[in-house]
């Protein structure tokens, strides 16, 4: 195999405010952490564990406006895209290092509004459950034919 691959899938909750940076060509980007939770019974004490990774994320132009317009702290996100790591000097003259997961698409899964929303739903009987359709970060959109049906068995 002659290519490579760096994708990252991720779910988890944001860990703060979406900080935006606009440029001066009406580009802009939006950096925020997202939290991951990993949860396991440790056999030597029997207690439940849980280990929290943060993960340094990245969206820019018309997806980084829509996150900033719709997500806050505490929000459930899947984000996709891939690693890219950067490195730059600091005030203290010494060389700092990061890795950013840089996205590619995003689906918003829960916010704190519809948990709250759900939550009055559910104290008075019925229950919501709001769709967010996947959002892809390429502002060009293709144009391809519509797909045909395949006579594969599987």
């Amino acid at each position: 195999m002659s290519g490579t691959l760096n994708k990252v899938m991720l779910i988890g909750h944001l860990g703060d405010e979406i900080k935006m940076h606009y440029f001066e060509g009406g580009g802009s980007i939006g950096r925020f952490p997202i939290a991951t939770n990993e949860t396991y019974t440790s056999k030597q004490t029997g207690e439940r564990v849980t280990n929290t990774d943060w993960h340094n994320i990245v969206v820019r132009n018309k997806a980084a406006e829509i996150c900033e317009k719709y997500l806050s702290k505490g929000d459930k996100v899947y984000v996709e895209g891939r690693l890219k790591n950067r490195q730059w000097q600091g005030e203290d003259g010494n060389t700092r290092y990061t890795t950013e997961v840089h996205v590619q698409e995003f689906t918003f899964l829960s916010t704190k509004k519809d948990s709250m929303a759900n939550n009055q739903a559910q104290s008075s009987g019925t229950t919501a459950t709001p769709l967010n359709p996947p959002v892809q970060q390429n502002a060009a959109t293709s144009t391809s034919e519509p797909e045909q049906e395949d006579d594969l068995p599987f």
